[in-house]
């Protein structure tokens, strides 16, 4: 939603393929506002309502804002007004995460995850970023069932193994061939930058004199980018499961010896939070966690004993016959549903199942495979992740779009070659999920054939309006705990607030102490005392 979690997850598909992003680029006068951006300029907002409640928007901004006369593209918004006008005060911008979070999506899909008092007293706008979704979005072919095609030849999760390696750089050098050719001119104008100029266009159209903002994920990054260039309009900003700016950048070095998830630490993050995951499971019995082998080094052992056995051979489960659950999907599933503690949002089929769902998952898959009801046919591959349209009549969209904007700005490897190395180097320090960052994110963006414009890669420190309230979990498996005290220290005025729980991010694995102070910073302007540290309210396996 990442969120996006740095990628997203459906849980009934087999999806293959996170994103993460850099940048790198121009940088105005350190405090200064960007001067790209005229405020005569700020268009208006076309709101009517949808549903559910909400209100969806369009407006058109500068495909490149340096050439603000030239083409515009379109942005799509969402809007829920505050549920006690009368206590209103204001607006409250919402980015989810990625890149490639659909902000007209996820407002409502993940509203409940609101504190009250923010539902309450602030209309809460979300977006679908540049490229993304419902706006001007990246399509790279005609249809869908195109895009799924290609992505049919490759491995579901990550590959292993020669074959699957070549197939699967292969694939990804055919689909970044496929964008370039279709989608040239945008790609060069979706940065992160230009997202934050897009965010200070919603800021005007709202008739807000500063920014109210809450960013997941990357929307940390979006958030500080943000804060740089419009340091004088950057009043009350939540940046939650922090992405470390200097990392993402490689410290401006545009040549990085590892690809940006092992500089962002993602694969120590998931390592880390897998062995919480089996400590906390080894230590109840069966009945509370299904994978429990009755000690936490007992189902350690258990999750490297079914980790060899599914290498040897995939799994087919009665309940879930169409798909084929090799090693390599385990671990992508792993990864995914150590997001979150508890399922999110809640309800039959949650975007993010939480790790009850991840111990039922790993309990059948440790019965199946010491049965004889092992399957030989051969691995189903991805159900290919949609891809929104430009330019073209069908519109589908998805995940993929995520590839655009980080690809066009990240700093990684470009020597294919180089990619079975890091996946060694990886797995010797974080394990089985470390190959999974290496393939699903830094690969992806080996071959991509475009560059950002007007990206921004700092400095960091420009002095704000106000102070950003920075949240970071202690166990996060996609952006780790250090990455908010980074964040915190590189902003020139900043307050870390800790919660001592698991998951990618606070919002999602919810603490009703940072909510309180969340809520009081955009209400009255309080920060929480510096040094606090909160308790997660949601337990894992509900404990």
């Amino acid at each position: 939603m990442r969120m996006r979690p740095m990628h997203k997850l459906q849980v009934t598909v087999v999806a293959a393929a996170l994103v993460i992003v850099t940048i790198a680029a121009t940088r105005p006068p350190a405090g200064a506002v960007d001067g790209r951006r005229d405020p005569a300029r700020t268009p208006a907002i076309n709101w009517t309502p949808c549903a559910s409640g909400f209100e969806c928007g369009t407006m058109l901004v500068p495909l490149d804002y340096d050439e603000p006369d030239g083409p515009q593209i379109q942005l799509a918004l969402i809007r829920s007004h505050a549920s006690d006008p009368a206590s209103r005060i204001g607006s409250i911008v919402f980015n989810p995460g990625g890149p490639g979070g659909v902000g007209t999506e996820e407002l409502p899909l993940l509203f409940s995850f609101f504190p009250v008092g923010l539902r309450d007293r602030f209309d809460l706008v979300s977006f679908d970023p540049r490229g993304i979704g419902n706006s001007t979005a990246v399509q790279c072919f005609d249809t869908q069932a195109e895009e799924e095609a290609l992505f049919a030849e490759a491995s579901t999760g990550f590959p292993v193994g020669k074959q699957e390696e070549h197939r699967w750089i292969r694939t990804y050098r055919t689909f970044s061939e496929a964008c370039g050719k279709r989608n040239r001119d945008l790609l060069e104008h979706i940065s992160t930058a230009d997202v934050a100029r897009d965010m200070d266009q919603i800021r005007g159209a709202l008739d807000e004199p500063t920014l109210r903002y809450i960013g997941l994920s990357y929307g940390t990054l979006l958030g500080a980018t943000y804060a740089n260039l419009f340091p004088q309009r950057a009043g009350a900003l939540v940046l939650d499961g922090n992405v470390d700016p200097v990392a993402w950048f490689n410290g401006g070095n545009p040549k990085p010896l590892l690809g940006l998830s092992l500089r962002l630490r993602s694969d120590l993050g998931s390592a880390d939070v897998l062995q919480q995951f089996l400590a906390r499971c080894g230590a109840l019995p069966t009945q509370q966690c299904a994978f429990s082998a009755g000690t936490p080094d007992a189902t350690r052992a258990r999750f490297d004993e079914l980790a060899r056995r599914l290498r040897a051979h995939p799994i087919v489960l009665d309940t879930l016959p169409s798909v084929q659950f090799t090693y390599a999907l385990m671990v992508k599933l792993t990864v995914d549903f150590l997001t979150t503690v508890a399922p999110v949002p809640p309800g039959d089929k949650p975007e993010f199942p939480g790790w009850t769902a991840l111990a039922n998952l790993l309990g059948e898959l440790w019965q199946s495979s010491g049965s004889s009801g092992i399957a030989s046919s051969s691995v189903l591959g991805p159900s290919a992740e949609r891809n929104a349209v430009h330019r073209t009549a069908e519109r589908y969209s998805g995940d993929n779009q995520g590839l655009a904007v980080a690809c066009s700005e990240a700093p990684n490897p470009r020597r294919t070659s180089l990619y079975p190395l890091l996946a060694a180097f990886s797995f010797a320090r974080a394990g089985d999920v470390g190959p999974f960052w290496v393939w699903s994110s830094d690969e992806l963006c080996a071959t991509w054939p475009a560059q950002a414009d007007d990206a921004y890669r700092g400095p960091w420190n420009a002095p704000t309006a106000g102070t950003v309230l920075v949240i970071g979990n202690l166990h996060d498996p996609q952006t780790p705990y250090v990455a908010a005290q980074n964040m915190a220290r590189l902003l020139a005025r900043a307050r870390l607030l800790t919660v001592n729980g698991y998951g990618h991010t606070a919002m999602l694995n919810p603490s009703d102490c940072a909510n309180e102070a969340v809520t009081r910073y955009f209400v009255d302007g309080s920060l929480p005392p510096e040094g606090t540290v909160c308790p997660q309210t949601v337990q894992p396996f509900g404990r």
